[in-house]
């Protein structure tokens, strides 16, 4: 009797404080606005670097630095089409900072593990 009683409340007692487990929401407009928050981060860091002189290699490492590791720890980055952010970081160089000869090579080392 008593191994019953005891049985019914341990069983009582984790259907009532059992958390409950949600899967990662991956939309593809969650990722499609995290691709933009990259690509602005990554324009405005490399817009700015150049603007204060440094030349555009220098530029290009630091923006590919701060974007990294900013960016490193986020469980979107597996879902992220790299081929879409390299192509929304030129459009935005050319629409932000009037850089037309950015190529887009340049960003083979923008990839967050």
């Amino acid at each position: 009797m008593i191994k019953r009683v005891l049985s019914f409340f341990i069983l009582t007692l984790l259907l009532l404080f059992s958390s409950p487990v949600y899967s990662l929401d991956t939309s593809s407009k969650t990722l499609e606005k995290y691709t933009k928050k990259i690509s602005n981060k990554f324009t405005r860091t490399y817009c700015n670097t150049t603007k204060f002189g440094i030349s555009y290699e220098g530029a290009l490492a630091f923006a590919i630095g701060e974007t990294n590791k900013e960016f490193k720890n986020n469980k979107l980055n597996k879902f992220i089409d790299y081929y879409l952010l390299k192509n929304s970081i030129v459009d935005g160089l050319e629409n932000n900072c009037q850089i037309y000869d950015f190529a887009i090579s340049n960003l083979d080392n923008l990839e967050f593990n």
